[in-house]
């Protein structure tokens, strides 16, 4: 009698195919988002914490097959609705960026203004011969055009907070008018802001303030003329609504000010 041939019994195994299709996609859409962003003016700092927010979306967890996930890690969702809140403060900062590097190449003014994106917002620097003569801290009447130039680019919506500072060198300041370089800065910064904040009435005075660091904040060597030049400056800045979690920034007169920062109100 022919014996019956026994077929070992297969183990069973579970499809999954489906995860290469899956893990495939994931990786799309993350080097699309990275590209797209990486095209933008945004630095690489940024886009390096950008990044690492939407490497926490994807690989939250210990893996697919294991099924789980961290408690608490934040949904994908709320990340992204916090990236894309962030993002579109920084546009809105870069596009009043451009309109300043417009103004600046109109009135052939590259050697005396320069703008840059940094963590506090877009930093707009004015050496202080294109508004003071030396010693003064009244604007010459022919640039007086500029800051009601750039009185229109500030005029944002919703408004944000702007910060103008004014800077000196090392030369020692003590005259009938100004005791010390701290008096002539601040002065300085005060008589810029209200000629931006007089020349256009949509601006609301709330939302800015002045401060002076006279020579204790130099970006330059006072050692050399050049350097000092540098260091004679007037800046300023324009401060994000969107903190890089999402989160909103707070605006008007709800900040401390100490003994170099004076409100315009004041």
């Amino acid at each position: 009698m022919a014996k019956k041939t026994r077929h070992k019994k297969h183990e069973e195994h579970v499809d999954e195919s489906w995860l290469i299709p899956y893990a495939d996609l994931l990786t799309l859409l993350l080097a699309l988002f990275i590209v797209l962003f990486a095209s933008s003016t945004v630095d690489q700092e940024k886009l390096q914490k950008m990044s690492e927010v939407f490497n926490q979306v994807f690989d939250g967890g210990t893996g697919v097959m294991e099924h789980t996930s961290p408690v608490s890690s934040p949904n994908s969702s709320q990340l992204s609705e916090a990236a894309t809140k962030y993002l579109e403060d920084q546009k809105q900062l870069q596009e009043a960026q451009e309109r300043v590097e417009q103004l600046i190449a109109v009135n052939e003014l590259e050697n005396q203004f320069s703008t840059v994106m940094t963590d506090e917002g877009l930093l707009i620097t004015i050496r202080d011969s294109v508004l003071f003569a030396p010693g003064s801290a009244n604007i010459k009447p022919e640039y007086t055009n500029i800051a009601e130039e750039l009185s229109e680019i500030l005029a944002f919506n919703p408004a944000r907070n702007v910060i103008i500072t004014g800077h000196t060198d090392t030369v020692p300041m003590n005259t009938a008018e100004f005791a010390s370089n701290w008096e002539l800065s601040v002065i300085r910064a005060v008589n810029f802001l209200k000629i931006i904040v007089n020349s256009n009435p949509e601006l609301d005075s709330k939302y800015f303030s002045v401060k002076g660091f006279g020579e204790y904040n130099p970006i330059a060597s006072n050692d050399t003329a050049e350097g000092r030049a540098k260091n004679r400056r007037v800046e300023v800045l324009v401060q994000p609504l969107v903190a890089e979690d999402g989160s909103d920034l707070p605006v008007g007169n709800t900040t401390n000010t100490n003994n170099t920062e004076t409100d315009i109100n004041n």
